[in-house]
């Protein structure tokens, strides 16, 4: 966590550490303990393609990944999502609580999450919300493409 933190505090961007008083792991959960709108909800999944893992961060409203889109983007055959393990193994962190920056995969963003001033998302950290401002985002990441 030190790590984020460390991002966070150098990268000059307006973001805030939530500690939740309850587990969230939905989208709905999320929305409905910080009441706001479902979109804002930022879930950062890890999907491994034939070009290896990549981050993926969309807007909760989306309720699922469309995995032809991904792979038109990549321009690449096959693409699923991690297990647990892989996870674990290329993030060093547990499915969800994978955070929206920090870690050195190429990344793919929502583009529906720039509709928000904040959107809320993983920090790296259990029962620890990271809101952020979405730009900072596609600042703090080696993005490689984003979804309409």
């Amino acid at each position: 966590m030190e790590n984020i933190r460390e991002i966070l505090k150098k990268s000059g961007c307006s973001y805030e550490l939530i500690h939740n008083d309850i587990p969230i792991y939905t989208a709905k959960e999320g929305a409905d303990y910080f009441k706001i709108d479902i979109a804002q909800i930022a879930p950062t999944l890890i999907i491994y393609t034939a070009m290896g893992f990549h981050v993926l961060i969309v807007s909760g409203e989306r309720g699922h990944v469309n995995f032809k889109d991904i792979k038109h983007l990549l321009g690449c055959k096959n693409v699923r999502l991690a297990t647990k393990e892989e996870v674990k193994s290329v993030t060093g962190f547990s499915v969800g609580n994978v955070p929206m920056l920090g870690i050195s995969l190429p990344c793919i963003i929502d583009r529906k999450l720039l509709e928000f001033s904040f959107v809320y998302g993983g920090s790296g950290e259990k029962d620890t919300t990271l809101k952020i401002d979405p730009n900072a985002l596609f600042k703090l990441n080696k993005v490689v493409g984003t979804m309409d």
